[in-house]
């Protein structure tokens, strides 16, 4: 991998595979990838040495008879327990398996001796960046079934957090994508059939498959790549708490989302028209990486700025993601879609009014007008507005 090249991390939904990735020389090496379901694609391949994601792509496309139109939609990742990295056509995989330690040390906290231990696995899932509008637009089922496989593993690890209405939904489709149609309520499937959603007996199971996507396509986080991070805890009550919170940090073409880890609820939502963001660089060994997150928020009805700082070693991955989300053209379609989301425990401006008396959180003096950061969104009707920069905060 060339230095510089920005490679996207996400948390892993599957239980690792290794030994996918052997040693090679002239000859012909068998080489495992991995699918959405648990399964996995043997191929016979030939100079695996020099060998491109491209080339590999090609075959486990044609291993799995998948069309061309669902060449977009999928992408070879590289990933063990402790870091999962999507590949650019480009790349070589046995090439970035002989650096695997290299990118632990730099993007994971890992102890050495797990590092030491860690192996990678080729995987093949969907891409970063295929847009979820032509996502419906596949026509092959086995393609919607990986990207359905996929996509419950998610919902089910509690990667996709949803209200009530949304996992029943999912629960009954994914019953009877499994089950089929169960007319009789005396079996356990039957009586399933009677607490999820009704479906069409006679629906084909590419409309069942599609049903499900566009369901979990309401979520905003949908298909993103996910890392790993952690905050401040808020300060509060009469014993102080300090310490950290780990998050999750869900990055796709439609914002950044900032997840708890352990109670699976958003933190908060942002679109890219409503931040702009940065990475710092830790200045001596005690100093962390850490992704700023700056948005709009309100103080007893004053405009305020507000921060959240991710530590994480990556951040610098992370921003690099947002700023190609952004060239994509991420920020547009997202106007008049609110931040503030609500899954069973707490909306996001007040998890994020609650932190803000912390650390993690810090205000400008009202009226908000400015931002830290160059790197935003450019100005439009309802992009962020950049003036001056204030140069000072207002501690909380």
């Amino acid at each position: 991998m060339e230095s510089g090249d920005p490679v996207f991390p996400v948390e892993s939904s599957e239980p690792s595979q290794r030994g996918s990735v052997s040693s090679s020389g002239a000859r012909a090496l068998e080489v495992l990838v991995y699918v959405p379901g648990g399964s996995a694609v043997q191929l016979c391949v030939e100079g695996l040495c020099s060998v491109s994601v491209q080339e590999l792509s090609r075959s486990v496309r044609q291993a799995l008879q998948l069309p061309d139109s669902a060449q977009d939609a999928f992408a070879l990742w590289l990933c063990s327990p402790l870091l999962e990295l999507q590949l650019k056509p480009r790349h070589q995989p046995y090439r970035l398996s002989r650096q695997w330690q290299d990118l632990l040390y730099r993007f994971t906290d890992a102890p050495e001796d797990d590092i030491a231990q860690d192996e990678p696995c080729l995987q093949y899932r969907r891409n970063v960046f295929f847009p979820r509008a032509k996502e419906l637009q596949l026509e092959e089922e086995g393609a919607l079934r990986l990207l359905f496989e996929e996509a419950r593993s998610r919902v089910l690890s509690g990667s996709y957090p949803c209200d009530p209405p949304d996992w029943q939904r999912l629960g009954g489709l994914s019953c009877r994508l499994e089950l089929g149609p169960c007319p009789d309520q005396s079996t356990a499937a039957g009586l399933l059939s009677t607490q999820f959603p009704n479906t069409d007996p006679d629906q084909g199971d590419s409309a069942l498959l599609r049903e499900y996507l566009r369901t979990c396509q309401q979520l905003p986080y949908y298909g993103s790549a996910f890392f790993s991070g952690e905050i401040d805890k808020p300060a509060g009550g009469i014993l102080p708490r300090g310490g950290r919170k780990a998050v999750s940090v869900a990055i796709s073409l439609e914002g950044v989302y900032v997840m708890d880890v352990k109670e699976k609820f958003v933190l908060l939502g942002l679109r890219y028209h409503e931040l702009s963001w940065d990475h710092t660089y830790p200045e001596d060994e005690d100093d962390a990486h850490i992704l700023w997150l700056e948005f709009d928020g309100e103080e007893g009805g004053t405009p305020v700025n507000k921060l959240l700082k991710v530590y994480s070693k990556q951040a610098e991955l992370m921003s690099g993601l947002i700023e190609f989300c952004v060239e994509l053209g991420g920020a547009e379609g997202g106007a008049g879609v609110s931040c503030i989301y609500r899954y069973g425990r707490q909306s996001v401006m007040e998890s994020c009014s609650s932190s803000s008396s912390g650390r993690d959180i810090k205000r400008l003096k009202p009226k908000r007008a400015a931002s830290f950061f160059t790197r935003q969104v450019p100005t439009s009707p309802t992009s962020y507005t950049a003036v001056q920069v204030i140069e000072s905060l207002e501690q909380g």
